[in-house]
């Protein structure tokens, strides 16, 4: 699983020309899921996507989560994150999860991140969108499960 996650001060989604998601203050999430993730793997995403301490205190040290800082989110189902750009000029998309086992799955992440967040807002699985933001900073953060749930030693 894969979350690029932008620290924004607003972001919308539009579906056919109809805004279906917006925030103000937050997290834009882009969200790739391959068939090897479950359960497991989104709580653990989830958990450390909600604990980032990437929004500035008084000092202006990167020191506060979403929560803290009133944040909202946006979440946005992109199986693109799972390109696979190292043969050719085509990207492979093989790695990315099956569109029934990946809506599963977002929809499992958005019922999770709703217990924190009632208001996160969200794309349409499978459309073709327009994401608009402003990213603060701007600062990005990549997760990437393979990385996050690795067995040291």
């Amino acid at each position: 699983m894969r979350f690029v996650i932008q620290c924004v001060s607003s972001a919308k989604v539009d579906v056919e020309g109809k805004t279906v998601g917006e925030i103000g203050k937050g997290f834009l999430v882009l969200a790739g899921i391959s068939d090897t993730d479950d359960e497991k793997t989104a709580d653990a995403m989830v958990r450390k996507m909600l604990g980032l301490r990437v929004f500035e205190d008084s000092e202006g040290k990167t020191n506060l989560n979403l929560e803290t800082v009133g944040g909202n989110l946006l979440i946005i189902s992109q199986f693109t994150l799972y390109a696979d750009c190292r043969k050719g000029n085509r990207p492979s998309f093989i790695k990315a999860g099956s569109p029934e086992h990946a809506e599963k799955l977002y929809q499992y992440i958005l019922k999770k991140v709703r217990d924190q967040f009632p208001d996160t807002q969200e794309g349409v699985f499978g459309a073709y969108m327009n994401v608009s933001l402003v990213n603060e900073g701007p600062f990005t953060v990549i997760l990437d499960s393979d990385e996050l749930l690795k067995k040291k030693g």
